[in-house]
């Protein structure tokens, strides 16, 4: 008997995917197009971290001046995506694919003519503008175009779009950054998106029939001081850790950090409550700017915390994988590139594969090893030191990397699958909106226990690489207790019950 679910946000029965689960070409076209434009905004994303300490040489600016050209990126993608959800349903699917790739290609330009560091800065915003809504429009159109029996493998050929652009990135980066400079790293990005813009402006047809619902201005701003201040001070945790510079500047730049991390918390938190009360108002007359009636689907809101916890254990740890190779094993740039680069492959290759496997056999097959993979490599993190092998962490990134896709393609495919199709966009917008946040907190909590457990380490008389090798340990085991519930979660997320297939509706 077909499986029924009864929670608000997913009918009560269960509608039998169509018999031709067949894309028309015309669809198929789109949301490869969309994939392209979601390719390019992640390499661009990728390629800056090589980046930094070139840009710090060559704009003569400190290291905390250049963290701005993340932390300002990481701003406008946490104030943008939560405004996601209402832009895809009060324009057209074409306005919003070209005002997208117009931001992310004028940001593009405006760096890639850069004559200092302040511009640089309001470039990165742009981009990110124009990066924070692709994803969302990608997914909603994904959820809206494909039957629901073969969703998986297309949520498939996005985790090859999210794998495969930080794979490439580094290298990429590095090869130019050696070679013609920093401002290649746009030039090269600039002529793809515009590409990519022209094509889709002229392709991309409109999907379903935008709403003339006028956009709340207050929930806008509240929106922007509570993801913005939370994610600041996320970000002002990492900068704390990080300072070098003498022991009078370090505690005076601590202090202030501190300061502004409990000012930005504040504020942060105080505002997403007023947003949050302020959307359950609004939501009754469907004007709110993100319905959070998303939320009233278990099996959404199950698969959210899942993936929210698997960010935050990812991103965190991924981001002390290299300082760990590079400060304690002492190894140079490309080789780290080189050891995240077959997992980040195997992560993408896999993807329609496990997406077939979705589609046919549902959820707990895929999660539950996946859950239990990702738990086991990062507890295995916890015992590298000084003296572990880089082949020995070359497997373990590429089996953590195997864990990870079982995990992230069925995790898209069941949370979206829970909703009714008019709740598809802010389905989006939450799932970016989570991933954005934990994956900064975990960056944040990662490398603040590393540094302080290293520096702790370092006052008691250790070498710096000893210390070093204790504090990846430290926040490697902060990963893996974090990924301790990801296994009984596992257990309770399902495949849900197929929704109407608005696809063919929708043109």
């Amino acid at each position: 008997m077909a499986a029924t679910d009864t929670t608000p946000g997913t009918d009560s029965v269960r509608i039998p995917a169509p018999v031709a689960a067949v894309l028309s070409r015309a669809d198929s076209r789109i949301i490869w197009l969309l994939l392209l434009a979601a390719f390019v905004a992640i390499l661009n994303e990728t390629t800056m971290g090589v980046a930094i300490p070139h840009l710090i040489g060559d704009l003569d600016i400190t290291a905390v001046q250049a963290q701005w050209l993340t932390t300002a990126f990481m701003l406008t993608m946490a104030v943008v995506i939560p405004i996601s959800g209402f832009l895809l349903q009060r324009f057209t699917t074409r306005t919003v694919f070209v005002a997208a790739m117009s931001l992310f290609s004028l940001g593009t330009l405006i760096a890639f003519l850069s004559p200092g560091f302040p511009l640089l800065v309001v470039a990165r915003v742009v981009q990110a503008t124009g990066t924070a809504i692709m994803m969302p429009l990608l997914m909603t159109t994904i959820m809206t175009l494909v039957p629901p029996g073969i969703r998986g493998r297309m949520m498939g050929r996005v985790s090859i779009v999210i794998s495969l652009a930080p794979a490439i990135g580094p290298t990429l980066s590095g090869l130019l950054l050696d070679t013609v400079g920093w401002r290649w790293i746009f030039g090269l990005i600039l002529p793809i998106a515009l590409i990519a813009l022209g094509v889709g402006a002229r392709w991309i047809h409109n999907i379903g029939e935008p709403t003339d619902a006028p956009i709340d201005v207050p929930s806008v701003i509240l929106s922007a001081f509570g993801f913005g201040g939370i994610v600041f001070g996320l970000s002002q945790i990492g900068g704390a850790a990080t300072h070098g510079a003498s022991a009078a500047d370090a505690a005076a730049a601590d202090a202030m950090s501190a300061v502004t991390l409990i000012v930005s918390f504040g504020v942060g938190v105080i505002a997403l409550g007023l947003f949050i009360w302020r959307q359950l108002l609004l939501q009754r007359s469907d004007r709110a700017l993100l319905d959070l009636r998303v939320f009233r689907s278990l099996n959404f809101s199950l698969s959210i915390t899942q993936m929210g916890l698997l960010s935050l254990a990812f991103f965190g740890a991924i981001t002390v994988v290299p300082l760990y190779m590079q400060s304690v094993l002492q190894v140079s740039a490309l080789e780290t590139g080189l050891v995240v680069l077959p997992g980040a492959l195997a992560m993408g290759l896999s993807g329609p594969l496990i997406g077939r496997i979705y589609d046919r056999w549902g959820t707990r097959v895929l999660l539950i090893p996946g859950s239990i993979i990702a738990s086991a490599v990062l507890w295995t993190y916890t015992t590298f030191d000084e003296f572990t092998p880089v082949w020995m962490i070359a497997i373990a990134q590429t089996v953590l990397s195997i864990g990870l896709a079982l995990s992230f393609t069925p995790l898209f495919t069941a949370s979206l699958g829970s909703l009714q199709p008019k709740f598809y966009s802010y389905g989006s917008a939450v799932v970016g909106t989570v991933q954005q946040v934990a994956g900064a907190a975990g960056i944040a909590l990662m490398i603040t226990i590393m540094a302080a457990v290293t520096a702790s380490g370092v006052d008691a008389g250790a070498s710096e690489v000893a210390a070093g090798a204790q504090g990846a340990q430290a926040a490697f085991t902060i990963a893996a207790i974090v990924s301790l519930p990801l296994i009984v979660g596992a257990f309770f997320i399902r495949k849900p019950a197929d929704q109407p297939f608005p696809g063919a509706a929708a043109h």
